[in-house]
């Protein structure tokens, strides 16, 4: 054995030396150490995005079981548990300095408990307060969160020249969550796994393999239970297999389990108080909001500035952490792949969110002239089931998201981003010409087929393109601040699960939704220029990195 070898120590569950770069370190235990920490992060991660979205699902079931909300209060749930999850994202970034990989990743794991229970039990009955459904969706963005300080946990554990692989799979096969999600929760719905009272379906609902018609019993509230009977395990598979790398450019000062514990929880609390500030000031006085009802693009920065402010706050050893991670907003790459990420990342967590409600709103009903007037409220008997076909994106975006990185990692990962945006340009146009054709239609289910396989498109362009973005992190910054810069473009892109819902439900809502592409896909020749500008034009900062 050689001396670099040696230099690596394992004491209990913290890893001393750990440099992934070196060869032979690498080619010793440390690979087996790092496909360790990430077959466990994965599906920690899955359910983590399992619970945030799984309310795109659980309200059209909502809907169809006749929960006495309106469509647009169905679509604040989503936006809520969006809005949650990135804020979350914000104080996640840091937390594997300041607390480590492994306390980190079994207290968010565990935590995701609470939600999936408190959703359980409130959808046994459905005159339960809507407040009470904000509340389970604010804790749900928990799970949003995880991802910031799950990315920048294995950013650690890998070389760099792989960076794109590992950051791919996790991701990836973490985004698959919103497949399994969007497969398991309609399945469950169909029998009694946990017991219980069912609910009696009042329209036709679906699950992947059929209609299921009216009349039909259902226990919507396995949509939450059944996601304990993964989380009590990998908790377990948390705090048993991953390790924490005490090094001091990773997770110098962890401390111990229980100090680490109220680092996460205290900063956690500050993400979900700036989280509900900003829903107060934007939700309307009938939806538990002050009434102010402001534009989500002026509640998005208070909120962001809001949490910043609040963690320089916190006094101590945590805050001179925090004062050298936050040395990354002095980079201009930061910024930049921060638009970058948010066009790839943002658009697949925002239209995973909202595609299920989306195809419901617009495909599920007749949309006739009566008396001169355009309605949309007549049920379409040949509408697609929403939960058939929903997954379909999601499984794409994140199955392919592993092969992006690949790409770019043999091709470079701004070239790769290039191409993938120019093709989101492109299906972004196409979906809104067939979404405007089917919302001005008696029978919309005509134009379903292409604007679906449109839709798929989009979502397979979003992942490829996520999974090259993680290769350009990976090599325009170093060591130190790749993680956090990893966890901070994650946080500002899933802002993208609060503001696609919102968007998409006030444009349906003025029975425009072919807007929404329209500004997603201007926003995505803005993202072109961008990428070009700083790693493709002859004189680029970093070169096609």
């Amino acid at each position: 054995m050689t001396e670099e070898v040696k230099t690596l120590e394992e004491r209990g569950r913290d890893l001393y030396g750990w440099d992934p770069d070196d060869e032979n370190q690498w080619e010793n235990g440390g690979k087996k150490i790092a496909t360790r920490n990430l077959w466990i992060s994965i599906p920690a991660l899955l359910c983590g995005f399992a619970v945030w979205l799984y309310w795109g699902i659980i309200t059209v079931q909502m809907l169809n079981l006749g929960f006495p909300f309106a469509q647009s209060q169905l679509f604040t749930l989503a936006a809520i548990a969006g809005l949650s999850g990135a804020t979350l994202r914000i104080p996640s970034t840091f937390f594997i300095r300041i607390a480590g990989g492994r306390y980190t990743l079994f207290l968010t794991t565990t935590l995701l408990i609470l939600p999936a229970a408190g959703t359980g039990f409130l959808l046994q009955d459905p005159n339960t307060p809507l407040w009470q459904f904000q509340l389970m969706a604010l804790l749900s963005g928990i799970g949003g969160g995880n991802f910031a300080s799950s990315m920048s946990n294995i950013s650690f554990f890998y070389p760099k020249k792989i960076q794109g692989y590992a950051l791919g799979m996790n991701a990836g096969l973490g985004n698959f969550g919103v497949t399994t999600m969007q497969i398991v929760v309609p399945l469950v719905m169909t029998f009694a796994l946990f017991g219980g009272d069912p609910l009696v379906l009042q329209n036709t609902s679906g699950t992947l393999i059929g209609k299921i018609p009216a009349g039909t019993d259902t226990y919507i509230f396995n949509a939450g239970w059944v996601w304990l009977l993964l989380l009590v395990p990998l908790a377990i598979a948390t705090w048993f297999g991953m390790n924490t790398i005490r090094d001091e450019h990773v997770s110098p000062d962890a401390g111990s389990a229980i100090s680490a514990f109220v680092k996460i929880l205290g900063m956690l609390f500050i993400g979900l108080i700036a989280a509900a500030f900003g829903l107060w000031l934007m939700l309307p006085a009938s939806g538990g909001g002050a009434g102010f009802e402001l534009s989500k693009f002026i509640v998005l920065p208070i909120v962001i500035v809001l949490t910043l402010g609040l963690m320089k706050l916190i006094p101590g050893k945590i805050q001179s952490n925090l004062k050298r991670q936050f040395q990354i907003f002095d980079n201009k790459h930061t910024w930049a792949m921060t638009i970058i990420y948010t066009m790839t990342f943002g658009s697949f967590i925002g239209f995973a969110a909202t595609t299920a409600l989306a195809i419901k709103v617009i495909f599920g009903f007749q949309h006739i002239m009566v008396d001169g007037v355009m309605t949309h409220a007549t049920a379409n008997p040949n509408g697609p089931s929403a939960l058939m076909y929903a997954w379909m994106g999601p499984f794409i975006g994140a199955l392919i998201r592993p092969i992006g990185g690949s790409w770019a990692d043999k091709m470079g990962g701004a070239k790769v981003t290039q191409i993938v945006s120019v093709v989101m340009v492109a299906s972004a146009l196409g979906v809104a010409y067939f979404m405007k054709a089917a919302y001005a239609s008696a029978t919309p289910e005509e134009y379903f087929w292409p604007f679906l396989i449109l839709f798929i498109i989009l979502f397979a362009a979003t992942g490829i393109g996520n999974g090259s973005t993680f290769r350009t992190i990976a090599v325009v910054f170093n060591k130190e601040q790749t993680g956090p810069v990893l966890g901070w473009t994650s946080a500002i892109a899933a802002y993208g699960a609060f503001l696609i819902p919102k968007i998409f439900g006030e444009q349906i809502k003025a029975t425009t939704p072919e807007y929404a592409l329209y500004g997603f896909a201007i926003f995505y020749g803005v993202c072109i220029l961008i990428n070009w500008w700083f790693y493709l034009r002859k004189d680029a900062y970093v070169k096609n990195p």
